[in-house]
């Protein structure tokens, strides 16, 4: 076990965890919400830093980040855990992993073997995915800066309930994230997520204020988040920070504890009207294969520029980060 960090003693058998916005009070021998967590004699210890449950190259495209390095590869990793309970979860089988079964299964794999296993499959980044990375920050901050000295980035795919404190630590080497915004009022996120909303506002805000490059992913499950209201409130509040953050409204499909019926087409094509009636550039539909709404297309001219199917680039009409046909520069981060 590792010591973590972001923690504070607050009495002989009790500490409170600083990594997540629950602030988690601990006693003695007692795991935060997270379940990877734990208080030994009023040290509190990670549990996961050598516990890589998922190791895979995937391309950028699945983050998704649409606006960042597009077309090349990420090494992803996840250790077990997560600090959300969504009923929902797509990836429950890991994330809830720690609170559901008691179990913390993973292989060891240090930073350093993480950051040659990156450059060995020719990955320009390295992406802390799957589960929740605030959980297994330990190993996300220790692997960024040893990737970051090799020139490869670091992507955060996140629910945004870290702390500031949190937030400041990982800043200097943190290239890019994609946050979910899981809906729009904090009756939801307290009754559907076990969190709140207001610090992954908060947390959405400063990210871009840091130079920090983001996209946003709402996952659309019909009668939960899929409301007029709630999408506008959603598009507007992006709008509101910057009409270039990416956006992106992800089908949902039954699992965990969900038998709710997959998201129909019809309402990711008005998720995505709205988003563009409230000024967004670039506005996406994910998980459904059709209607091409995962292309980008200039803003200026409206000619394609980037065609993907699924997770695959299929044309590229980038010339320097230009459209090739108007000369517009694309909001993004591309190649050095």
């Amino acid at each position: 076990m590792k010591e973590a960090y972001l923690y504070k003693k607050i009495s002989n058998d009790k500490v409170r965890c600083d990594l997540c916005n629950h602030r988690c009070l601990i006693l003695n021998t007692k795991k935060g919400k997270c379940g990877v967590r734990q208080n030994l004699n009023g040290k509190l210890y990670t549990l996961v830093y050598d516990k890589v449950i998922s190791e895979n190259v995937d391309p950028i495209e699945k983050k998704p980040l649409f606006h960042f390095l597009p077309g090349t590869l990420s090494l992803s990793i996840a250790t077990p855990g997560c600090n959300f309970k969504c009923f929902f979860c797509q990836n429950w089988q890991i994330s809830q992993m720690p609170c559901d079964y008691n179990i913390i299964e993973g292989r060891e794999i240090n930073p350093e073997k993480i950051v040659q296993d990156a450059i060995k499959y020719k990955c320009l980044s390295i992406s802390y995915t799957y589960t929740e990375p605030t959980i297994y920050f330990e190993l996300a901050y220790d692997t960024s800066i040893i990737a970051r000295s090799h020139g490869l980035k670091n992507v955060f795919v996140t629910n945004g309930f870290m702390t500031y404190e949190c937030l400041e630590m990982i800043k200097p080497y943190l290239d890019a994230a994609n946050i979910d915004l899981k809906g729009f009022s904090e009756e939801f996120y307290k009754e559907k997520i076990g969190g709140r909303l207001k610090p992954v506002l908060n947390n959405i805000e400063y990210l871009f204020k840091s130079g920090i490059w983001i996209e946003i992913t709402t996952l659309l499950i019909p009668g939960i988040n899929d409301s007029k209201d709630q999408l506008q409130k959603i598009a507007e509040f992006i709008s509101s920070i910057d009409k270039k953050i990416p956006w992106h409204i992800s089908a949902y499909f039954p699992q965990y504890k969900s038998n709710i019926p997959p998201t129909n087409v019809d309402s990711i094509l008005k998720a995505v009207k709205i988003g563009k009636s409230a000024g967004l550039k670039y506005v996406y539909g994910g998980n459904i294969r059709s209607l091409e709404l995962e292309n980008t297309y200039c803003f200026d001219c409206n000619k394609l520029l980037i065609r993907r199917s699924g997770f695959s680039v299929l044309e590229n009409n980038l010339v320097d980060n230009k459209c090739a046909f108007c000369n517009s520069t694309l909001d993004g981060v591309f190649y050095d």
